[in-house]
């Protein structure tokens, strides 16, 4: 475990959660499909709340949505709406709720299209990560003009929930791009 110091600033007094998805996760480039999924969805949970509110029910929703199977998803109808909306466990905001199962079926058109949606995601950057190396949390930026782009066409493609704000904090969280402050021992090398 990186000391507490060093870590970015957002994980420095955080939650035990909070601080193992900042040491094992968060930045780490990924290029599985269902990981990159779940990450969407949860992402898409987070408009409005704060992440360690989405990532404590991040359980609920594996539970909720079948382990994230895209695939089964997909199909959802309105019974699974409706058992959604009523399940205690995870963010129960009806359009965020059908943004889940909108999501499932464009983010299949993608890989049908693509091969994989790491393919059309990490074509974005021709496969190899933006690493930036701020020194200060307040040069972190919310958007930038690649997630201006990415946020365009994934809703040209029928994406829900994916404002530039919430396309940069994924293209983070999937390590994209490499948002770890200069000396925080998470950053890649």
């Amino acid at each position: 475990m990186p000391d507490q110091d060093q870590r970015c600033a957002w994980a420095r007094n955080a939650s035990d959660l909070m601080k193992a998805y900042h040491d094992e996760e968060w930045g780490r480039p990924s290029r599985d499909d269902a990981y990159l999924f779940e990450l969407l969805v949860l992402e898409g949970a987070q408009a409005g709340l704060s992440w360690s509110t989405v990532l404590g029910k991040r359980e609920n929703y594996r539970r909720a949505l079948h382990g994230f199977d895209r695939s089964r998803i997909a199909g959802y109808g309105q019974e699974d709406t409706d058992r959604l909306l009523a399940d205690p466990g995870i963010v129960r905001n009806r359009l965020k709720v059908a943004s889940v199962v909108r999501n499932a079926r464009s983010f299949e058109r993608v890989r049908e299209e693509h091969g994989s949606f790491a393919a059309y995601l990490w074509g974005w950057v021709d496969g190899e990560p933006v690493v930036n190396r701020f020194t200060e949390p307040s040069q972190v930026p919310v958007s930038t003009p690649l997630s201006d782009r990415v946020s365009k066409d994934l809703k040209a493609r029928g994406f829900n929930f994916v404002g530039t704000t919430i396309v940069y904090s994924y293209l983070q969280a999937v390590g994209v791009v490499d948002d770890h402050l200069a000396g925080c021992p998470a950053a890649s090398a």
